[in-house]
C-alpha cells in the first residue's frame, strides 16, 4: 500500500490563475455553444458555468431555453453568467445562421443515425456546439442546420446523459483537441 505524497496540496487561489493562465496561452480556437429549449434554470446554470470555464466565447439561446438572467440560474452558474456574452437568436434557424455569421461552424451533440463519436468528430479550429432540451434533444430543425452531428460514446446501462453535463464533455474535448496538437 502506498502513502500519500506528503509534498501534495491542493493549489492556493493565486496559483490557480497562474495555471489558468498558462492553459490561456495555449488556447486560439474560438468556441461557442448553442443551447436549444433547456428550460429547467439549475441546468442552464451548469451549462453557463462549464461555457464559463472553457472560454466559450458567444452563448446562443434558441427556442424556449431559460435565459442566464432567470434568478434560478444564478444557483448553479454561481457568477459565471456574467463572463459569457450571450443572446437569444430565435429559432433554431436563427441561431444556426446567428452562428455562421460569427464563422463558426456548428456541431450538434446527439444521438442520430449519422452521429460520429465525439472523440472523431470535426471540432479543429472555431466551432460551436450545440445542445437540445432535457426531454427531447436538438430539434429536427437544429439538426438539419448542423454542419456536423457527434454523439458521446456510453457503455453503462443508461442511455443518454443530463445535458449539462453532455454540454460539459463536448466542451472539454473541443478543448482537450485544441490542447492536445503541437504547437505551430
Amino acid at each position: 500500500m502506498s502513502t500519500p505524497d506528503q509534498g501534495r496540496r491542493q493549489l492556493r487561489p493565486t496559483d490557480v490563475k497562474r495555471l489558468n493562465r498558462d492553459w490561456r496561452r495555449r488556447t486560439g480556437g474560438r468556441l461557442g455553444l448553442l443551447v436549444e429549449s433547456v428550460t429547467q434554470p439549475f441546468n442552464m446554470g451548469s451549462i453557463i458555468r462549464s461555457a464559463a470555464v472553457f472560454g466559450v466565447d458567444h452563448l446562443w439561446l434558441a427556442g424556449n431555453a431559460t435565459p442566464p438572467t432567470h434568478r434560478n440560474v444564478s444557483k448553479t452558474a454561481l457568477g459565471t453568467e456574467r463572463l459569457v456574452p450571450w443572446d437569444h437568436a430565435g429559432t433554431p434557424a436563427e441561431a444556426a445562421a446567428a452562428v455562421r455569421a460569427r464563422g463558426l461552424r456548428l456541431v450538434a451533440i446527439e444521438l442520430t443515425t449519422d452521429a460520429v463519436p465525439l472523440h472523431e468528430a470535426p471540432l479543429d479550429g472555431d466551432v460551436c456546439l450545440a445542445v437540445g432540451g432535457e426531454d427531447h434533444g436538438c430539434s429536427p430543425a437544429l439538426l438539419a442546420a448542423a454542419d456536423a452531428v457527434a454523439y458521446i460514446p456510453q457503455i453503462g446501462r443508461v442511455g443518454s446523459l443530463n445535458v449539462a453535463v453532455a454540454a460539459a464533455i463536448a466542451l472539454a474535448e473541443a478543448r482537450r483537441r485544441e490542447w492536445a496538437r503541437p504547437a505551430p
